[in-house]
């Protein structure tokens, strides 16, 4: 998998595609990344990407022609073998044809990021991640982009951290990238749980200040660990986000606590 960054602070992705299991998936071959400035296609001897509102307002506005020649760039040179990728050991993953990347906008504005979407980007080969600054795009920056994504309802001051959380999102689900696999299919929001939230987990020590591990974990019947998985799974969901009970259970309402569906 490939993935392209357009981002006015390359050097925020300095640490983080360095370690864990992004600096993993980049020194095994199965991502690529490339991080590149719009202010390469700036402006003036300042390199400007940015601009005064039409029709006046507070802020600055990132200007449309720097942003569109820059995810440009980034495809061509995809194509022609750019030797600017983040990690020499990605090589790998370019080979082949090279498609031109899905591009993603990472606005407020855009859809909620959720499980299914980072399950969707994680099997496309090539993805760019669009991050604004200042006080947002030019509205016609989105006549070049394939979609738009949000992490949630709250503003912050760039792109970077979603793009951040974007990547980590998707690179976990890269083939061989998980020391086990299966670790990524019983989890909250995956298909496996029907996209509950995960059941509640326990290690050593048995007892610790009172609070013991459940019996039914310690007994080693593997079909009565399953039930009891699922039943929390559903209790957890239903108490704590009844949105993705109701989506699991075709707008079925949670129950309360005596087991009676909530009206």
């Amino acid at each position: 998998m490939r993935i392209d960054v357009v981002t006015l602070f390359p050097e925020l992705f300095e640490g983080f595609l360095a370690i864990g299991m992004v600096g993993r998936a980049l020194a095994s071959g199965a991502l690529a990344v490339r991080t590149r400035s719009p202010r390469e296609f700036g402006l003036g001897r300042h390199r400007s990407v940015d601009d005064t509102p039409y029709g006046g307002g507070s802020g600055m506005v990132m200007r449309v022609d720097c942003i569109v020649r820059c995810m440009e760039a980034l495809d061509e040179a995809a194509v022609e073998g750019d030797a600017s990728i983040a990690h020499p050991g990605a090589a790998a993953a370019s080979a082949g044809p090279v498609p031109r990347a899905h591009r993603v906008l990472l606005t407020p504005q855009g859809q909620p990021f959720r499980q299914e979407k980072a399950i969707e980007l994680a099997a496309r080969p090539a993805v760019a991640l669009v991050c604004g600054r200042y006080e947002g795009f030019d509205e016609r920056v989105r006549a070049f982009v394939d979609e738009e994504i949000s992490l949630g309802d709250f503003v912050m001051t760039g792109g970077e951290v979603a793009a951040m959380a974007v990547i980590d999102a998707c690179v976990r689900l890269l083939p061989g990238v998980l020391g086990n696999a299966v670790s990524a299919e019983h989890e909250s929001h995956s298909p496996a749980l029907a996209g509950l939230l995960e059941y509640p987990q326990y290690t050593r020590p048995v007892e610790f200040r009172g609070h013991k591990v459940p019996e039914v974990l310690q007994q080693g019947n593997h079909a009565a660990i399953a039930r009891w998985r699922r039943a929390e799974a559903e209790l957890r969901t239903a108490q704590r986000r009844p949105d993705l009970w109701r989506k699991a259970r075709g707008g079925e309402p949670p129950p309360d606590e005596s087991g009676e569906a909530r009206r």
